[in-house]
């Protein structure tokens, strides 16, 4: 297996709504920017004018880039809006599947955006053109559109329902209408999705916490796997599509894709990587001159690290804020090109010193193998990597970019060939076990309500979809035995 391709995991799309605000798509814009971290490949926005008509514009490039112009936002003037940062899990990264998308129906409109990706969506796209569908983009978003509009129920609520049985695997739904907003979540949950008040008494729901702060919106509550939440000039019903349920949230949104003043069903982001980092002190101390974290999202658990294991913490690694999360651009190249200019190490501090490094996560290898080499260029004596979560060994097919094992280092290597292969003194994970206690959910359920697929291959729905090809990559790895740092 040759590593080709940097930095970690590609993540999934943000997403974002306001009802009863004044200037709500400029509302959705501060929270849309709060969740751009989620995606950097595309933005847009739907309103509702003041005549009850849906007006949108969305484009390439980050937020600031699509709505450079003021006059895009003044051209979405309402009281209700929803809106989506997105990177491709699913369909190519053109114009037409960036979204919110926007519907015409016969006597009304209907504006959808999607967090996550679904499982069955290559059987359901054969089923809905063999009975005349006609899709616009190669997107899985599209496809609750064309199920709500070949529904024989004589409601949109229960055209919705029928349609939210029907599709498998991750999402959260953000829907507009020309009178409600409209949530909805999974049945295991895998996606966040939490609502918000606002002082006027309207209301907000968002993929994260942080774009609530944004905006100075209240935390309501989180979005229950399997709900749905209906807002409308009535105020606020939530209910359940399904009984169906079990949480099952994926557990790299505390690892690495949450921001860390996030708070996902009451456990705070930070909170949970600094206890990662302390407990993978625990089960991976080594003796060292300091501890140093990956920028940015490593640093919680380098400093529970350095905590625990009473070893001094330093900044031996500068990031450039200038240039864009790599794992997020959209091609190998820009990537590639993107660890080269975003980190450098600190000579002054890591020269002649045994470094201990901490990171959240090894997807392909080729970004811990530049920051080792990067230290040790710097004068580094020693470089131990310590990662404060498990292995990935298996795809993700909830949302997460990674749908091979072949391109996971984890699947294909020994622990020993990949410390040889990273350039590391040493090398360790933290335990699947010590992750579910570092996050701690407050729930009863299988692996504490968390997906462990990702370290573990047990995936808590069927795979629909992938089963077969997934089995197929499967059988062409070959055995793995992890080994021991001592």
């Amino acid at each position: 297996m040759q590593i080709t391709e940097s930095k970690s995991l590609n993540e999934e799309c943000g997403v974002f709504g306001v009802f009863n605000a004044p200037d709500a798509a400029r509302m959705t814009y501060f929270g849309l920017h709060a969740l751009q971290h989620r995606g950097q490949e595309g933005a847009g926005i739907v309103a509702r004018d003041e005549y009850g008509h849906l007006v949108g514009h969305r484009g390439l490039g980050l937020l600031s880039d699509v709505f450079s112009n003021e006059q895009y936002m003044e051209q979405l003037a309402g009281q209700a809006a929803i809106g989506h940062v997105r990177y491709a899990t699913s369909g190519n990264r053109g114009l037409e599947n960036i979204q919110p998308f926007l519907f015409q129906f016969e006597y009304e409109q209907l504006a959808l955006a999607h967090n996550g990706n679904l499982t069955n969506a290559k059987s359901l796209h054969r089923m809905l053109e063999a009975e005349g569908a006609i899709f616009h983009s190669n997107s899985d978003t599209e496809i609750l559109a064309h199920l709500i509009r070949r529904s024989q129920k004589p409601t949109l609520r229960e055209q919705l329902v029928e349609a939210l049985n029907l599709v498998q695997g991750g999402f959260a739904y953000v829907l507009l209408t020309n009178q409600a907003l409209i949530a909805a979540l999974d049945p295991n949950g895998f996606r966040p999705l939490v609502i918000g008040v606002l002082p006027n008494e309207g209301f907000v729901v968002a993929s994260e916490t942080c774009a609530l702060d944004a905006i100075g919106a209240t935390f309501y509550r989180d979005v229950l796997p399997g709900e749905v939440v209906w807002i409308d000039h009535n105020g606020i019903e939530i209910f359940s599509y399904t009984n169906q349920t079990q949480l099952s949230i994926c557990s790299m949104e505390f690892v690495y894709f949450a921001r860390p003043d996030s708070n996902i069903y009451g456990v705070n982001v930070h909170t949970a990587r600094k206890t990662m980092g302390k407990l993978l002190a625990k089960e991976a101390y080594i003796e060292a001159d300091m501890v140093i974290g990956v920028p940015n999202s490593s640093l919680s658990a380098a400093s529970g690290y350095a905590e625990e294991a009473n070893i001094p913490y330093e900044l031996g690694l500068i990031k450039n804020q200038y240039v864009a999360r790599t794992f997020i651009q959209p091609t190998q190249a820009l990537r590639e090109q993107g660890v080269r200019m975003k980190l450098s190490a600190v000579r002054k501090v890591v020269e002649n010193k045994r470094v201990i490094l901490v990171d959240d996560s090894i997807v392909r290898g080729t970004t811990s193998q530049r920051i080792v080499s990067l230290l040790k260029e710097a004068g580094a004596k020693e470089v131990h990597l310590r990662i404060a979560a498990p292995p990935l060994k298996y795809p993700c097919f909830y949302g997460i970019d990674i749908q091979t094992q072949q391109e996971l280092i984890a699947a294909n290597y020994t622990l020993a060939e990949m410390t040889e292969k990273i350039g590391a003194d040493s090398l360790a994970f933290l335990s699947e076990e010590g992750l579910i206690a570092a996050i701690n959910l407050p729930v009863s359920a299988p692996y504490q309500g968390l997906c462990m697929a990702y370290f573990n291959g047990d995936y808590p729905t069927p795979l629909y979809d992938y089963e077969a090809e997934f089995l197929q990559n499967k059988t062409q790895l070959r055995p793995i035995v992890l080994g021991e740092v001592k």
